[in-house]
């Protein structure tokens, strides 16, 4: 469908890769990875042809379709969201167009209407409205924003309607830039299960690591000029990659043993005369070696230790009763919420439910109607949003912003800093000034996590970071010891630092005092409740009601066949109960030995010596493991719960 063959490019001198090779099948979902500047847009531009490539060729399948969706800036016209939901090609916009205009003149009659209506169907036009609307919903669009002018949106619902465009054309190859940055939690949840089943291949860019984990089945790295091929997703593209590397630095220090022995073989005895024959031949060899170069790993563990800030009361804020509203719209009413010291809280719920106006709220940024907002004593209160880089002082340079902070650092520790944040080389020279509105988001970041508050209120931390610089932000977080609070829709960074979930929706807070992973299992079992018992009305409806009673003797007969019949129920749901309970055990413990056994594998340096298969494939045991024992442990405790709700009721 898409083949690369020893493709190069360079600007200026800089090469960013040469005799590069990539090929995509039908079907096959493929995750394009590498640090910023590595050339992964540069690449897009040369499959959409935007671009030449210097050397090589992209080859195109001319049969298939291809859909792309920009990272950014996609246009918007005065067409509404539907309109450009259904705006699969330019040949069915303009067939919509006739019909509508031939119907409005009462013209259905006419041959033109009829060879229009015709070619419309041709297209399935009639179904891309309905299929237009379930992706939208999906989405987050509302049924009201169907009819909206698209340009009349912010860029990130833009985006999204582009996205709900792309879905419905369905083309044969997909090729998305970044395509998690404007979606919430629920809409990714959404999207992540959308193209599980896509029926094409598709080829994504994206730092969004569990986004990658859940799709992608092959990785093709850009490193150093170089694009290497992965197969499995992005945790175990990762594990063996380090293998790969551990082999290739194997490989060049026994080369460079040989080199040396031949090397002392030959000024020993080159001058020698019954071995000048021995020494000129091992100086053909050492001539006539291909030498293997030594391999460079990009080092990108973020050896720093960040300031902390001073030790906040227990209670570091609290909100009661708030009240906040927009003219006629009510976001939160008698709201109540708090947090103490060192907590992780991460506010998770869908565009639009008040996650930001609460954390705006709680920065004191924007006012509310009634109600009150305490700060605990000694709090200091930093709140990380886009207006942060107001605080930037535009006559320093990058450097000069991170070295001239209150802790102060050494050059080389702020290079070091700012490397990990995507400043690297000359970039630490240029100008506040000059900066790019994400280069000052990043640059803010790295300037509040030098002198943090013990209050740290942060919305969306990860835009404009990629992998390395989203790991390094979690290493800092990790060592903060303040309180923290914090919306992301990078579900890595969540599972990463977040160990309370507040779920927020239509103004209302459900707390879930657990990891993402409890919130998710939490909030699934909700929702299965939720249908159930909104479905108990139907079926008490539909089920036949009992005949009166004839008199108290019957009544009473019929009361004992009832409690009889309620025992039984119970009986019979315990032992239900009791056997989920021990099977659960039963494949815990199991779960639990076999976990042992991989850890212990894993542990033994000869395990590395053979096959390396086995210590990637043993990893990706072990990551499924722990999946299971998650999954199972929440199960086992449900189960356990009801058990324990039926012997006591």
């Amino acid at each position: 469908m898409l083949t690369l063959s020893n493709v190069g490019k360079s600007y200026g001198g800089r090469i960013l890769f040469e005799n590069v090779s990539l090929q995509l099948n039908r079907e096959e979902r493929v995750g394009l990875v590498g640090p910023n500047g590595a050339g992964k847009s540069t690449l897009f531009s040369l499959i959409l042809r935007e671009e030449i490539p210097d050397d090589g060729a992209v080859t195109l399948d001319k049969r298939i379709t291809l859909g792309y969706l920009p990272q950014e800036h996609a246009s918007a016209g005065d067409e509404t969201v539907l309109d450009l939901a259904t705006s699969i090609s330019p040949e069915v916009v303009e067939l919509k167009r006739i019909l509508i205009l031939l119907e409005a003149e009462e013209r259905t009659h006419e041959p033109a209407y009829h060879d229009a209506r015709l070619a419309f169907e041709g297209f399935n036009g009639f179904h891309l409205e309905p299929k237009a609307k379930r992706i939208l919903n999906g989405l987050a669009f509302r049924q009201s924003d169907y009819d909206r002018p698209v340009r009349e949106m912010s860029g990130g619902w833009i985006m999204r309607a582009h996205l709900a465009r792309l879905l419905v054309m369905e083309p044969d190859l997909l090729m998305l830039d970044e395509p998690t940055n404007h979606l919430d939690l629920q809409s990714l949840q959404w999207f992540q299960s959308y193209l599980r089943s896509y029926p094409g291949g598709i080829l994504m860019i994206s730092h969004d690591r569990s986004f990658l984990n859940d799709i992608v089945t092959t990785v093709y790295d850009i490193d150093q000029g170089a694009l290497n091929r992965y197969r499995g997703d992005y945790d175990s593209f990762l594990v063996e990659k380090e293998a790969r590397y551990q082999q290739q630095l194997s490989a060049y220090q026994n080369q460079q043993r040989e080199i040396v022995q031949l090397q002392r073989f030959i000024d020993r005895f080159r001058s020698k005369a019954s071995k000048a024959a021995q020494a000129q031949s091992k100086l053909k060899q050492l001539d006539r070696m291909e030498r293997i170069p030594m391999p460079t790993k990009v080092d990108q563990n973020l050896n720093f230790r960040f300031p902390q800030p001073r030790r906040g009361p227990q209670r570091v804020i609290a909100l009661e009763h708030i009240h906040q509203a927009y003219g006629d719209l009510t976001v939160y009413k008698d709201l109540s919420f708090s947090a103490e010291r060192g907590e992780r809280v991460v506010l998770v719920g869908p565009n639009g439910a008040g996650k930001s106006t609460l954390l705006k709220i709680l920065a004191g940024v924007i006012p509310f109607q009634s109600g009150e907002r305490a700060l605990g004593n000694d709090v200091t209160l930093g709140y990380f949003s886009q207006h942060r880089t107001e605080m930037l002082d535009s006559s320093r340079t990058v450097l000069q912003t991170i070295t001239g902070s209150r802790h102060r650092v050494s050059e080389q520790e702020a290079r070091t800093l700012l490397g990990c944040f995507l400043f690297s080389g000359d970039d630490v020279h240029k100008g506040v000034s000059v900066l790019s509105g994400g280069e000052k988001s990043r640059l803010a970041l790295v300037q509040f996590l030098l002198d943090p508050p013990n209050l740290l209120l942060m919305d969306e931390p990860t835009t404009h970071l990629d992998m390395a610089s989203i790991d390094a932000l979690i290493t800092a977080l990790k060592q903060y010891e303040g309180a923290l609070i914090f919306i992301s829709h990078d579900v890595h960074f969540i599972r990463a630092i977040s160990e309370r979930v507040v779920h927020i929706e239509a103004g209302d807070l459900t707390p879930y005092a657990g990891s993402y992973d409890y919130y998710i299992e939490k909030s699934g079992a909700t929702s299965a409740e939720a249908q159930l018992t909104q479905a108990q009305p139907e079926m008490m409806a539909a089920s036949p009601k009992p005949a009166a009673a004839a008199g108290s003797v019957r009544k009473t007969k019929e009361q004992k066949r009832q409690e009889a019949l309620e025992r039984q129920q119970r009986s019979k749901g315990k032992k239900d109960l009791e056997a989920k309970v021990a099977d659960a055990e039963d494949r815990i413990l199991k779960l639990e030995a076999r976990r042992e056994e991989v850890m212990k594998l894993l542990e033994d340096p000869s395990s590395y010596g053979g096959s390396r298969g086995s210590a990637i494939d043993w990893n990706r045991e072990l990551s499924e493991i722990e999946e299971k024992l998650t999954s199972l442990n929440a199960k086992w405790e449900k189960f356990a719960g009801k058990l324990a709700d039926l012997v006591d009721a």
